[in-house]
């Protein structure tokens, strides 16, 4: 499998449009099997020239195509009967077919015309006059429903794992987004609040989250040079808060990533505590260490290490450990559709072993009586309530210890796991659980 994250970007491509873009992102999923997102960040920086609205098309392009990818396919091909092997041929009609069938705004004939313009460009007048041939008996046929098309996208097994584990209204959720997109951000403790924030709404998962849409990118926005907010989706927020730290603590986030959790922790110990940070790939740290430097605050320790494979020279002292395990990541579906088609049968089973293995490690750095809280961003059983009971030998579930986090479980008393996603709280899908060292 290739990682387009890792490769270098190509040149700058001037004059880009929204739906050129879209096409080149989903040629690179097509043939190099690259993940969505890193797919299209590569193909938006290379035409920085796009205006925001331009930029936000493509996104709506791309994911939408993504998402209801199995069901265009489907409507194109008795239309191709020798199969679409070309993915250049195949990106331009799928992205076209996504115009024709899902969308009302564009009109037929420019999208029929700008996906036979790109297949001329790319294989000449011929493939050009074939492309024509299948959209315009494509732009005949019905319009694709979007929760069917969605739910066409994801397979059985994968489909009745998620009805299992959440419901079927919480599965609709989970494969169909609000035709808004929404963007979460985190406010960082002491800092002034940007102007253009100041009637934005507060989530309701995280009160450190404000919500956005039709902004553009927040990231070019006052207020993000100087540290005041983070760009991070509102169920991830509450999950760094339900670790509970406190001023002075000393903590570990086991599977830091990038570290948007790990910079909340931070905030919350203090100059007076401590916070160490460690992720099985070393490039994912060298983000978090630019983050840290955005924010302004103090660096972590930090450590690449395979919890796997041994606990190198991380203390056993901590009082608080995160493990955000590796997982399925079926909670984030609405956003990275092309999830659906990687994961098999036996995925959530493998994955919940894994994590399993890194909670059993991670947790022999807690000291006596410390808590560690478990979450991962899928919603399989599998991989959630699965794994609470088999780590019970060393772990005790215990109540979470986080007074930001009342609005989850309103007047009753903090459960010691639980649940979120977009029925309830419009977030992604998450799980987490709470431990005290037995």
């Amino acid at each position: 499998m290739t990682d387009s994250s890792a490769q270098a970007p190509p040149p700058h491509v001037p004059g880009a449009s929204a739906r050129g873009v879209a096409v080149q992102a989903l040629i690179r999923v097509l043939r190099d099997d690259a993940y969505g997102a890193a797919a299209l960040s590569i193909e938006l920086e290379r035409s920085q020239g796009l205006e925001d609205r331009d930029r936000a098309l493509a996104t709506e392009l791309f994911y939408g195509t993504m998402r209801v990818k199995s069901a265009l396919e489907a409507r194109l091909a008795p239309l191709a009967p020798r199969g679409l092997k070309d993915v250049v041929v195949k990106a331009e009609l799928l992205v076209a077919a996504y115009q024709l069938l899902s969308l009302d705004r564009i009109p037929a004939f420019a999208a029929v015309n700008a996906a036979v313009n790109g297949v001329r460009a790319a294989r000449g007048k011929q493939v050009a006059g074939f492309a024509n041939a299948v959209l315009r008996k494509v732009a005949q046929g019905e319009k694709l429903l979007g929760a069917d098309a969605a739910r066409q996208n994801i397979a059985p097994w994968l489909l009745q794992a998620l009805v299992a584990s959440v419901g079927a209204a919480e599965a609709e959720a989970l494969i169909v987004p609000q035709p808004e997109k929404v963007v979460g951000l985190r406010l960082v403790s002491g800092r002034a609040l940007p102007s253009w924030l100041e009637s934005s709404a507060v989530g309701r998962a995280s009160p450190r989250s404000r919500l956005i849409s039709g902004a553009g990118d927040p990231r070019k926005r006052e207020g993000y040079a100087e540290g005041a907010f983070v760009v991070q989706e509102e169920g991830a927020q509450a999950i760094a808060l339900a670790l509970g730290a406190r001023p002075g603590e000393r903590i570990l986030d086991a599977c830091a990533g990038r570290g948007q959790k790990t910079t909340l922790l931070s905030e919350q110990v203090g100059s007076m505590g401590a916070v160490w940070a460690t992720d099985a790939y070393p490039r994912k740290l060298e983000a978090l260490s630019s983050e840290y430097a955005r924010l302004q605050l103090s660096p972590p320790e930090v450590r690449a290490l395979d919890w796997t494979v041994g606990v190198g020279d991380v203390p056993a002292d901590f009082d608080r450990v995160l493990v955000d395990a590796p997982c399925s990541g079926t909670g984030t579906l609405r956003r990275r559709p092309e999830i659906a088609a990687r994961l098999a049968p036996e995925d959530p089973a493998r994955l919940s072993a894994l994590a399993e293995n890194i909670v059993r490690s991670a947790a022999t750095r807690l000291r006596s009586g410390g808590r560690l809280v478990f979450a991962v961003c899928s919603v399989l059983e599998a991989e959630c309530e699965a794994l609470v009971q088999r780590v019970q030998d060393i772990l005790e579930p215990a109540q979470f210890d986080c007074p930001e986090l009342q609005a989850l479980w309103g007047a009753e008393q903090a459960p010691s796991a639980f649940r979120i996603g977009p029925s309830q709280f419009g977030t992604d899908g998450y799980f987490a659980a709470s431990f005290l060292k037995r």
